[in-house]
């Protein structure tokens, strides 16, 4: 059944536009460089880039490749990302933020250019293999009051336009990422579409319908148990449940599972029983809060996986041919919003670093996660609090340190929760330390710091080292920035 809400708040990236002789020989070179859409069952991820520690795309591509991941979703249309994932064979979902919407619903020529930009310039031979738009992040949220609700349908059908007239609209497929609170339920055979959402949702699945796209679902079992203290804690997983739901002749032993089939039951009621559901997010946090942590992880997406790559489907849906999913997510962000919870800088399914956090099996080839090659670190030194400094008057440093870097796992269930005061004065000074790319001074701390070559990490609580080639001081500006420019010559050209 649905889970708790979740804002992810996104801001797209956008570039220059592509030159008309380029939109033309986009038609014919299609049908040469890339394969037809595959049908069997799909393991994706979420590539997002809210970090403090990004690594090169080049390096995140790399990653992929090696784990022979096929498809990937991004959050925005990231030029960096797209020219990285140009000739990886790689099949792309790009994403257009909520803020975008009201002026992409408001004319052709705002979605002309934002096509153009982000679109056509890449796909070209040897481009990137952008298959999916996805028009907005969970715009129906119940949080969001409505406030991007009216946007969406006139978005998507100026886009729409907008890919007819660059010859891609047979090739690109737009999408609209919804929350499983769009609907609700008692029990999932009885799944409708919240009450407000019932005439835009009647418009979006007749859209989608009409031009071949799946309907797209965020679900998070983690949430729900996160979110409610009566949810039995084995109903979230897929090794079975004391707790099992009984719907008729159907009985669901997962939350997966019975928020999948709440869904068919509301796009039935509406006349689509049939349509295409693929799953945008699913995963499992490895840290900041009890029932985040590494076993948990794994045993939720490899349960998953199994589960997906089985093909038995769900009761609603029996011996489902296939199901795309997109595992949320492929890496740690450390600078994401931790309103939601502390656990919302670790979904990565590999740490910032592109290190695999746990043995996954993704039913792709490789029986275990293969590590990212070639990350370019610092120093292997750490910045800890001096053993001979009186630390009484230690509070507003680490309320610094903190509120700039990321001390998430210090909390109540995470990894470096039981290291003592001491070293939860250290884990602060480092993180802070590593994101100021070690500059010596940041670890002065009016004398209560020092430096370090011995690894100061105890158990699971990693002390991190940074990475070099990172841009951690201008990254969100550099996005801000690119959804601006793309407002103001929108503005100009009208």
């Amino acid at each position: 059944m649905p889970q708790a809400n979740r804002r992810n708040r996104r801001i797209s990236s956008t570039s220059t536009s592509a030159s008309a002789t380029s939109i033309i020989v986009i038609t014919t070179t299609l049908l040469l460089s890339f394969s037809l859409p595959m049908t069997e069952s799909a393991i994706g991820v979420n590539w997002g880039s809210v970090s403090s520690h990004k690594l090169k795309p080049s390096t995140v591509v790399d990653l992929l490749k090696d784990n022979k991941i096929q498809k990937v979703k991004l959050f925005d249309a990231d030029p960096d990302a797209l020219v990285a994932l140009m000739r990886s064979g790689i099949q792309v979902m790009v994403g257009i933020p909520n803020e975008m919407l009201a002026t992409l619903s408001s004319s052709t020529a705002a979605s002309d250019l934002w096509v153009r930009q982000n679109v056509s310039r890449y796909l070209v031979k040897g481009g990137a293999d952008i298959r999916y738009i996805a028009v907005g992040n969970e715009p129906f949220l119940t949080s969001y009051a409505g406030q991007f609700q009216s946007y969406v349908v006139p978005a998507l059908l100026n886009l729409q336009q907008s890919l007819a007239k660059a010859n891609l609209a047979g090739y690109v497929k737009l999408v609209v990422p919804c929350n499983a609170d769009a609907y609700e339920s008692s029990l999932p055979s009885q799944g409708a579409f919240r009450p407000e959402l019932t005439q835009i949702m009647t418009q979006l699945v007749s859209f989608l319908n009409s031009n071949g796209s799946p309907f797209i679902v965020n679900i998070y079992p983690f949430l729900s148990l996160y979110g409610n203290s009566d949810f039995p804690e084995d109903y979230a997983f897929f090794e079975g449940t004391s707790h099992p739901v009984t719907d008729g002749p159907n009985v669901y032993s997962n939350a997966f599972d019975g928020n999948f089939d709440t869904l068919v039951a509301a796009l039935s009621k509406l006349g689509y029983g049939q349509m295409p559901i693929v799953i945008g997010e699913v995963g499992w946090p490895t840290d900041g809060t009890i029932s985040a942590n590494l076993t948990a992880a794994r045993t939720f997406n490899q349960g998953l996986i199994n589960h997906v790559l089985s093909n038995k489907g769900t009761p609603l849906r029996p011996g489902a041919p296939s199901m795309d999913i997109y595992l949320f997510s492929l890496l740690d962000e450390g600078a994401k919003s931790i309103l939601p919870g502390n656990f919302e800088r670790h979904w990565g399914i590999f740490s910032f670093d592109g290190q695999a956090k746990y043995p996954l099996n993704l039913g792709l080839g490789n029986k275990v996660l293969k590590n990212a090659r070639n990350v370019q670190y610092l120093p292997s030194r750490w910045c800890v609090a001096n053993p001979s400094q009186d630390l009484s008057d230690v509070a507003n440093h680490i309320k610094l340190a903190c509120s700039v870097a990321d001390c998430t796992t210090l909390n109540y269930g995470g990894s470096c929760n039981g290291i003592g005061a001491k070293g939860n004065i250290s884990y602060a000074f480092n993180s802070y330390y590593q994101l100021q790319m070690q500059n010596e001074k940041s670890c002065n701390f009016d004398g209560l710091g020092m430096v370090t070559f011995l690894d100061p990490s105890v158990g699971e609580c990693r002390f991190p080292v940074g990475v070099t080639n990172t841009n951690s001081s201008g990254f969100r500006t550099h996005n801000r920035w690119s959804v601006i420019c793309f407002l103001l010559v929108w503005f100009f050209i009208m």
